[in-house]
């Protein structure tokens, strides 16, 4: 695939990737497009042909539905010059790292399990149990981000100005090279 290398951002939720994703994109105007994993199908039998034939980087099923990434997806974003943003789980940075993609990892994490629950319980869009869900996955993702080679680099977000200064350092050759080309 040609064009600016993508970036797989990934931590969970409550990390902040939102925040730090929808500021860069607000500050680097016509510098980032975003591909949504986990784009949603009509029927299983179409994402299931298109995930059998190679034409998603990441795929994965929730309650029945299958969702995925397409190489179609990422490309229409590089073809306009524009820099990529995935938003995946670890689950999906794992199959990323299988194909020929080559982006930059970004794993955003929490400064600790309390100050993320806290985070997730100032949201009020929680039940107890889908709150407890989360932070088990966020435990899993928390310790998954710290094996060796898994992220270029991993980001704690316990200060977001600092965080969002060094998301955009790791960025700034990829930034300069769109902004470049325009």
């Amino acid at each position: 695939m040609s064009g600016p290398r993508p970036v797989v951002l990934s931590g969970p939720s409550g990390a902040g990737k939102s925040t730090l994703m929808k500021r860069l994109m607000k500050d680097h105007e016509g510098v980032f497009g975003f591909s949504v994993s986990h784009y949603h199908f009509s029927t299983r039998d179409i994402v299931q042909e298109g995930i059998d034939n190679g034409e998603f980087i990441e795929s994965a099923e929730f309650s029945g539905n299958l969702y995925g990434t397409s190489k179609a997806a990422i490309q229409d974003v590089q073809a306009k010059n524009l820099i990529c943003i995935l938003d995946v789980d670890i689950q999906g940075v794992r199959r990323i790292k299988e194909t020929d993609l080559n982006p930059i990892y970004i794993s955003i994490q929490p400064p600790s399990m309390e100050i993320l629950e806290k985070r997730l319980r100032e949201r009020l869009t929680e039940t107890e149990e889908s709150l407890q869900k989360r932070l088990e996955a966020a435990r899993i993702d928390m310790e998954l981000s710290k094996e060796p080679g898994v992220f270029d680099v991993v980001i704690i977000n316990d200060d977001l100005e600092r965080a969002y200064e060094e998301l955009k350092d790791i960025l700034n050759d990829e930034i300069k090279k769109v902004q470049e080309a325009k």
